[in-house]
Order: structure tokens, then C-alpha cells, then sequence
């Protein structure tokens, strides 16, 4: 599995090379434990280590390698990190979805509706990458609707990391064939039809259910624990 070409533009080099190691790292293709080397990585990507150097930073303020002397050690993320991110998640979406439809929104309701229509068109071309990036445009377009500044703030703090997570799960729903694609998009449209109704209850409720949901879908994609 690669990081998609198509999700890194404007990006600088290190933040792509930030961006695949991600992916190797939380996918499992590269092992806690391993020591990666400057140098290696530099020869792999076909570059100076400078960039090399950025992209390490950025994953060990992520926690996901552990800066040495001899190199960089894999740290991973476990299913238990996995969740507590999901748990960042919720409580940001729930905030937000509370906030934001505390009114009529039609203009980002019809916004919503059609991610979801993105969401089938991917589905039908089977394009687990487009799917995961429509998902993610759907919740972040909420997240950015309640004006936030500090909410803004935590959600770019965890993106990287959510968004390669939903490329990994995303694989796992689609491995589960068009009756699990389908319930997953049913699931959004259930979501809008409770920001719809205006109701703190409902909405609350749906959140909830939302990410519970989502959480059996990690077990499946990262089984290990």
C-alpha cells in the first residue's frame, strides 16, 4: 500500500516522505522495533537528508519513532492509540456537530449530501482511496463550518494521523464487499438526517453511535492490539 500521490499536493518533499512512512509504520509494513536510518531512507526516496530529517521530526512529535543516536526507532501505534485517537475524534465531532447545528444549515446539509454521492461514486469504481478522502472531507467540512479556532487547532494536530488510519480502514470495508460500503455510507446519511432535525438529542445520539461503530471496524483493521 502507497500513500496517494494524489493527497500530497503542495506538499514539500519531507512531508510526503512524513506521509508514506506513516503509512508504512501504522499499516504494519514497517515493525516496532526497527531503527531507521537517515541515509537509508534518503537512498529509498531518491534525495539529500534534509528532507529525510523533516519527515522524522514530524513522526516522532506524532510518537511514532523514538529519535536515537544510531537512528530512529519505530514506536507504531497500537490498537489502544488507535482508539484514543478515535476518543479525540468524538469528542471533537461531537462539539462541533452540537455547535453547528444548533441551526439551519441547508447550504452545508446539500454540501454533505453530496460527499455522500462522491462517496457512492468511489464505491462503484471501487476506489477505496477516494472513498476514505470523501469521508474525510465529510467530517472535516463540519469541522471547519463551527469556526473553532482552537478545535480547528487539535483536529490539524491529529489529521496525518487520521487520515492514513481511515485509508487503512477503508481497505478493510471495502475487503467486506458492497453490503459493508453501503452500510458505511448509510451511516453518513444518517448522521445528516439528525443534524437536520436540529435535535442536541439525536444528533448526540447519532455521534455516538457513529463511532462506536467505527471502533469495531479498528479491531478488524488492526487486530494485533
Amino acid at each position: 500500500m502507497k500513500f496517494p500521490s494524489t493527497w500530497l499536493q503542495g506538499a514539500s518533499l519531507g512531508e510526503a516522505i512524513a506521509s508514506e512512512l506513516r503509512l508504512q509504520i501504522i499499516s504494519g509494513t514497517i515493525k516496532r522495533g526497527e531503527i531507521l536510518s537517515e541515509n537509508r531512507i534518503a537512498g529509498e526516496f531518491g534525495t539529500s537528508r534534509s528532507p529525510v530529517r523533516e519527515a522524522m521530526k514530524t513522526l516522532s512529535s506524532e510518537g511514532l519513532i523514538q529519535l536515537e543516536r544510531m537512528g530512529a526507532v519505530v514506536m507504531g501505534l497500537s490498537l489502544k492509540e488507535v482508539e484514543e485517537l478515535y476518543d479525540v475524534r468524538f469528542l471533537i465531532e461531537s462539539f462541533v456537530q452540537g455547535q453547528v447545528f444548533a441551526n439551519p444549515q441547508p447550504e452545508l446539509i446539500q454540501h454533505l449530501k453530496q460527499i455522500v454521492d462522491r462517496m457512492e461514486l468511489a464505491a462503484k469504481h471501487q476506489d477505496p482511496v477516494e472513498f476514505s478522502y470523501q469521508d474525510l472531507a465529510f467530517h472535516e467540512r463540519i469541522i471547519t463550518e463551527a469556526n473553532h479556532k482552537r478545535i480547528l487547532h487539535l483536529w490539524k494536530s491529529i489529521r496525518p494521523i487520521v487520515i492514513t488510519v481511515m485509508l487503512i480502514t477503508t481497505r478493510q470495508v471495502f475487503g467486506g464487499g458492497g453490503t459493508k460500503i453501503r452500510y458505511v455510507m448509510d451511516k453518513h446519511l444518517q448522521l445528516i438526517a439528525e443534524m437536520e432535525s436540529l435535535d442536541p438529542v439525536r444528533i448526540q445520539r447519532a455521534v455516538q453511535h457513529y463511532f462506536d461503530d467505527s471502533r469495531q471496524t479498528l479491531h478488524l483493521s488492526f487486530p494485533e492490539g
